[in-house]
């Protein structure tokens, strides 16, 4: 297998994953609870996943603006930064507004537009070194005073990387701790 196929089967294996064994589990009328009185969300970690995949692929590899952008208003988070959502740290005052169908409609609509995105694209792209930093504050409209972490952490990268580490690697990180957060509830199927 060769990493672009390993890439691909391993997209629709995080997706798979985040539905079968959280979304369609758990009630959206508890996607907003914190359990054990602390931690992240359920709602906070599917749009943390969503954002980070959103802005690796959309934003910095293809030199576009976030998909985020026409999710923002239906989010409920017009008048927030265009930083929310990225941090570790859940902003409890953030996720208080989104509610379940939009932010559903975001993350199908991120993992859809990859999937159509990196199915056909050849092995030699996967080399390239996209100019994150400009990307990031251009198409995102993100301010890396705000951000140091994430210009940091992004620059330099090439394709391969953004794919394996904030599409594959930090999503299937997320889907474990939400599956962590769904079984602490009491939903585990097994």
């Amino acid at each position: 297998m060769d990493l672009h196929r390993w890439m691909v089967t391993d997209l629709e294996a995080v997706r798979t994953k985040l539905f079968a064994s959280v979304i369609d589990l758990i009630p959206t009328e508890r996607w907003h609870e914190q359990v054990d009185n602390g931690g992240s969300t359920i709602t906070h970690l599917l749009f943390h996943i969503a954002r980070h995949h959103d802005l690796a692929v959309n934003t910095v590899i293809r030199a576009d603006e976030p998909l985020f952008f026409h999710h923002r208003q239906a989010l409920g988070l017009s008048d927030r930064s265009t930083g929310v959502g990225l941090a570790e740290k859940e902003d409890t005052s953030a996720t208080a507004l989104v509610s379940a169908e939009p932010l559903l409609a975001y993350v199908r609509e991120v993992f859809a537009a990859t999937a159509v995105w990196l199915e056909p694209l050849g092995t030699m792209v996967l080399d390239s070194m996209p100019n994150a930093g400009h990307r990031l504050t251009k198409h995102a409209q993100l301010d890396s005073d705000e951000l140091p972490w994430l210009y940091s952490m992004w620059l330099d990268r090439p394709v391969w990387w953004l794919l394996q580490w904030p599409v594959l690697g930090h999503g299937n990180a997320h889907v474990g701790e939400a599956i962590s957060v769904r079984n602490r509830m009491g939903l585990s199927p097994f």
